[in-house]
């Protein structure tokens, strides 16, 4: 069979799962409420008092608190610890990703989203979300690698099966390209120093893990900076930190490729004994055993003449 043959075959059998529903529709677990759309314009900043202020609502044409339209996914969203339900056997999305997975299509990534809102959601409301997937591309070259876009229909609904709003949702799943990889490959970028972050950079090349330390009031701080947070002092000195912590938070990083960095790698905040917390990488460590809490201490990697950078890893009990 010819190159050309097994691509038709494999879109023929991509498209057999268009119009079909990706799984189960999800049910918002809590009603549309006031507590949800405060946090949510606390966090974007929105001040549109129709949204907060019982008293401003009842004399807008709506009469009454209304939500955000841009909060209309975030009703059914679950989070890591309470994750959806999981899909039956032989849901169709799940199966869609699996026929991909094994023509090589094995790395994924969101394109793009639209939504369209028919109403505002009032207070009340109760959100199912239902999605149907609506299209498989043909094969598409881009600087990612070929594939497949994959885009869904996600249709919102209140409590009475009456449409709230729409969502189209669009994943790009393709073969990783080897000349994508190998250009991402090369020397690490180099962090910025002025007069208030060279002393760190010095340090770091001595094999020191050095902090700010105010000479006013002795609060350490960092990242470095000019004045004191507490008493505004200009003065200051430095401090040689132990280099022992704990993972304070972290994420792994697999997309997208970013120069001088081998994916997946852990960005570990580390909060050191002396109290002050600093970003950096964990290394000697797979991703996956990787937890709060987690005892580390500080080791430096010279990278060149003028650049070490101060790494941690997990202390062995």
């Amino acid at each position: 069979m010819t190159a050309v043959s097994t691509e038709a075959a494999l879109l023929d059998r991509l498209r057999e799962f268009e119009g079909k529903l990706a799984g189960e529709p999800i049910v918002a677990r809590d009603e549309v409420n006031s507590a949800m759309i405060r946090h949510w314009c606390d966090a974007i900043g929105d001040r549109n008092p129709v949204y907060v202020d019982a008293d401003a609502a009842a004399g807008s044409p709506h009469g009454e608190l209304v939500a955000p339209p841009t909060m209309l996914q975030a009703w059914v969203m679950r989070g890591m610890v309470t994750p959806y339900p999981g899909p039956g056997p032989g849901a169709p999305m799940p199966d869609l990703l699996r026929v991909l997975d094994e023509a090589g299509f094995t790395a994924i990534v969101a394109t793009n989203c639209e939504q369209e809102y028919d109403r505002y959601l009032r207070v009340g409301d109760h959100v199912t979300a239902t999605t149907v997937i609506e299209g498989v591309s043909e094969e598409k070259q881009t600087a990612l690698g070929a594939g497949h876009f994959i885009t869904t229909r996600i249709t919102y609904t209140d409590q009475h099966g009456e449409t709230v709003g729409t969502q189209l949702f669009r994943l790009f799943k393709y073969r990783p390209a080897a000349e994508n990889r190998s250009a991402w490959a090369g020397a690490r970028p180099r962090p910025s120093t002025n007069q208030d972050t060279s002393f760190f950079w010095e340090g770091a090349k001595n094999g020191e893990l050095l902090i700010q330390r105010c000479v006013s009031c002795g609060t350490l701080r960092h990242p470095p900076r000019p004045a004191c947070g507490t008493c505004r002092s200009l003065e200051w000195e430095t401090q040689r930190a132990s280099g022992r912590g704990s993972v304070h938070s972290y994420v792994v990083h697999h997309h997208p490729p970013v120069p001088g960095f081998d994916p997946p790698y852990v960005v570990v905040l580390v909060e050191l004994e002396e109290g002050t917390r600093l970003v950096s990488n964990l290394v000697g460590v797979d991703p996956s055993e990787v937890s709060i809490g987690m005892p580390v201490e500080v080791v430096f990697e010279r990278i060149d003449d003028e650049l070490t950078l101060p790494l941690f890893e997990p202390v062995e009990h």
